[in-house]
C-alpha cells in the first residue's frame, strides 16, 4: 500500500510525500444545538454578477454589492452565489436556502476513536458518502483514481499535471478543485485535492486544508475536532 504525507503540490511540480501508518476509526458526531430560524434566504435563479433572491417569501433580482431586507449579495455566478446575513457568509446554490436570525451552535464536534491504526472521518465529497483517512501530515485532500471515479470528480478532464512522490516512487497525478467537502456539518467549497494515478493511496486523505477548519485535540486514542 501507498500512503502520502507532507502533501503539496504546484502545477507540472513534484510533490513530496512520506510513508504514511494506515489508519482505522470510528466517529460520532455530539453536541450540536441550535434555534429554528425566523426567515429563510433562498436562490431561484443564478446569472452573471446577479442572482434572484427570495428572502421571507419576496423576490429580488440583486447585483453584487446590493442588499435587501438585510441580505447582501457578495458575488453570484451561474453556478452559485455568496451573500452575507446576520454576520456571516454563505454560499447558496439554486433551491438550496438558509435561515436568518438564528442562534450559532454552542458545541460542536467530532469524537473519533483509534482503532488500531488510527483515525477516520465520514463525510461527504461533492455530495457523496466518503470515509477519510484523518492526516493532519498532508496539506490537502488526496485521493487515488479509483476514489476519484467513485466520488464522480472529473480529474482527467479539468485536473492539472503534477507528480507525487510516494513510498513505492514517483506517480503521476493531477491537481483538481473539489466543488465542496463536508465534515461535522459544515460545507467547505472549492477543496484543492490531488488525484493520484493507479489504486493508491488506499484510502481517501483528509488533508490540512479542511483540518484547519477546525481545532485539533488529539489524546492518545481519542482525536477531537471542533468547529471553530
Amino acid at each position: 500500500m501507498v500512503f502520502l504525507r507532507g502533501l503539496s503540490y504546484k502545477r507540472g511540480m513534484k510533490t513530496t510525500c512520506t510513508p504514511l501508518r494506515g489508519l482505522l476509526l470510528c466517529a460520532c458526531l455530539l453536541g450540536l444545538t441550535g434555534a429554528a430560524p425566523a426567515a429563510q434566504v433562498r436562490v431561484l435563479a443564478l446569472f452573471p454578477g446577479k442572482a434572484m433572491l427570495e428572502v421571507d417569501g419576496q423576490r429580488k433580482v440583486l447585483g453584487a454589492g446590493q442588499r435587501f431586507h438585510g441580505v447582501e449579495l457578495l458575488e453570484a455566478n451561474p453556478r452559485r452565489a455568496r451573500v452575507r446575513m446576520d454576520g456571516r457568509t454563505e454560499w447558496l446554490r439554486p433551491g438550496g436556502a438558509v435561515g436568518t436570525h438564528y442562534v450559532r451552535a454552542v458545541h460542536r464536534e467530532m469524537r473519533l476513536l483509534r482503532s488500531g491504526d488510527g483515525f477516520f472521518a465520514d463525510g461527504l465529497i461533492n455530495g457523496r458518502p466518503v470515509h477519510m483517512l484523518v492526516d493532519t501530515g498532508a496539506t490537502t485532500v488526496a485521493m487515488s483514481e479509483r476514489h476519484a471515479r467513485t466520488l464522480g470528480v472529473p480529474y482527467k478532464q479539468r485536473g492539472r499535471p503534477a507528480l507525487a512522490h510516494t513510498a513505492s516512487g514517483t506517480s503521476r497525478a493531477y491537481a483538481v478543485t473539489l466543488d465542496s467537502v463536508r465534515l461535522n456539518g459544515q460545507d467547505f467549497h472549492d477543496v484543492q485535492a490531488l488525484v493520484i494515478e493507479g489504486d493508491s493511496p488506499q484510502h481517501v486523505l483528509l488533508g490540512m486544508n479542511v483540518l484547519s477548519r477546525f481545532d485539533i485535540d488529539h489524546r492518545s486514542n481519542l482525536m477531537i475536532l471542533r468547529a471553530k
